[in-house]
């Protein structure tokens, strides 16, 4: 069963790293240009500790793909979106920085 939020926009269909699904919730429901965000493979990493982090990495079809460290983990995003790379940066930074 696939498990949608945020207004079907937010595409859970694995698991997500702790601290980032309010995060990716909090991002969609501040900015409506961003079209969906699928959270893809969760890899163990020893530099991903302290706050949840998003780094936009590189463009795809449709939008970009980001890599979210947390909780000794990293996981690949795919954001849906016709921002740009700076706009999506500092939309990211305002949602991490909103609790």
């Amino acid at each position: 069963m696939r498990l949608r939020a945020a207004g079907n926009r937010l595409k859970v269909e694995h698991s997500i790293i702790d601290g980032l699904r309010p995060l990716l919730e909090r991002l969609l429901e501040d900015n409506p240009e961003i079209r969906s965000v699928i959270p893809g493979v969760i890899r163990p990493v020893r530099a991903a500790r302290g706050r949840t982090q998003v780094r936009v990495t590189v463009p795809t079809a449709n939008g970009w793909k980001a890599i979210a460290l947390s909780a000794g983990a990293r996981q690949e995003l795919f954001i849906s979106t016709a921002l740009a790379k700076p706009a999506l940066e500092a939309a990211l930074a305002r949602a991490a920085e909103k609790k």
